[in-house]
């Protein structure tokens, strides 16, 4: 019963980071509550070995940020928060135990793009893990290499892995590899206005331009007509370089009024990967989604089987760690398409 207690003494120091791995202090501290060290050495080396990091840095902003806070302070790990010029009034800085400015002389958007000035200041500020949320950097393989390279844990998965699944049009071509249908398209960045056009013409209307390194619905638009294409071009890539940092852009066939089905991956470093069943997504506004039902019962279950195998046979193939999620589309004939991860 006493050995009972004093771990769970420890477990409620450890949650708050009481000492880390530093022996000397934890045998201090507990002789001085009469609790002999020897009797609680293994569990706090266990415990704590159990603790891959104990500050965290927030790449984000907004609700996204204060979400990861949160869960965070569950966990007993101290938080960072970097915000721009535009965000010093915002409620999720202070929601973090430290805050600091980040990108003074840059844009509200290329503040929270500028990978040294973010490694520098999680190295100065002695973070050794980084949270990216989503959108802004959160697909970016050289964000991921930075950190990697910097010895700060990315949270997320690993850099090679998104260097091949973070740009659509790579992995498109793993999808392909898979022998996963997808959508009629370019294979390679488009070089200006003209070559879209082009491709336009070839696929035939309507078509969608987009950002290869895009997300969320961002850099995304649709065309009709010949017309419409080249102003649609210099738009997307007027708003993939902003929003995520690459202007690279890519063209497809446009499904009309498909069901839009995404499956939930997690994979560990073992190569275990299990999906999380689907979500019928479909239910969108200017590319967002606004609802997502699961199960997405709008899909025979034949079909919606096949999605999560393949959202499993794609995750294995590339060698994914982490949470992801693996998107199709499926069109009225009932075929489906891989679109992203």
């Amino acid at each position: 019963k006493k050995r009972k207690s004093e771990y769970n003494y420890i477990i409620s120091l450890l949650k708050y980071n009481k000492f880390g791995t530093d022996t000397k202090k934890w045998s201090r501290y507990l002789a001085a509550r009469s609790i002999e060290f020897s009797h609680t050495e293994r569990m706090v080396t266990e415990l704590t070995d159990k603790t891959p990091f104990t500050k965290v840095l927030v790449a984000n902003r907004g609700e996204i940020a204060i979400r990861i806070f949160r869960a965070c302070y569950d966990l007993g790990l101290r938080t960072v928060a970097m915000y721009s010029n535009e965000d010093i009034n915002s409620l999720f800085r202070i929601k973090a135990d430290e805050a600091y400015l980040i990108g003074e002389n840059k844009s509200p958007l290329g503040a929270y793009l500028d990978i040294p000035s973010i490694i520098d200041l999680a190295k100065r500020r002695g973070v050794d893990a980084i949270h990216p949320g989503y959108g802004f950097l959160s697909e970016n393989a050289d964000f991921a290499r930075a950190c990697e390279e910097a010895g700060i844990k990315f949270i997320g998965p690993p850099s090679n892995v998104l260097a091949k699944m973070g740009d659509k049009l790579s992995a498109k071509a793993i999808a392909k590899k898979c022998n996963v249908p997808t959508i009629p398209g370019s294979t390679e960045p488009l070089k200006d206005a003209d070559d879209a056009l082009e491709k336009a013409t070839s696929y035939g209307f309507p078509i969608i331009l987009k950002a290869a390194a895009g997300g969320g619905g961002r850099g995304m638009r649709r065309c009709d007509t010949p017309e419409e294409v080249k102003p649609a071009f210099d738009l997307v890539s007027s708003e993939a370089k902003k929003a995520f940092g690459n202007d690279d852009i890519f063209i497809e066939k446009f499904l009309v009024e498909p069901k839009h089905i995404e499956v939930q991956i997690l994979a560990d470093e073992h190569g275990n990967v299990v999906h999380l069943g689907e979500r019928d997504c479909s239910l969108q506004r200017r590319y967002q989604k606004v609802v997502e039902i699961a199960p997405a019962f709008s899909v025979p279950q034949e079909i919606r089987d096949r999605l999560c195998a393949d959202a499993v046979k794609i995750a294995k193939e590339v060698g994914y760690v982490n949470a992801g999620t693996v998107e199709f589309l499926v069109d009225k004939s009932g075929s489906y398409y891989f679109i992203e991860m």
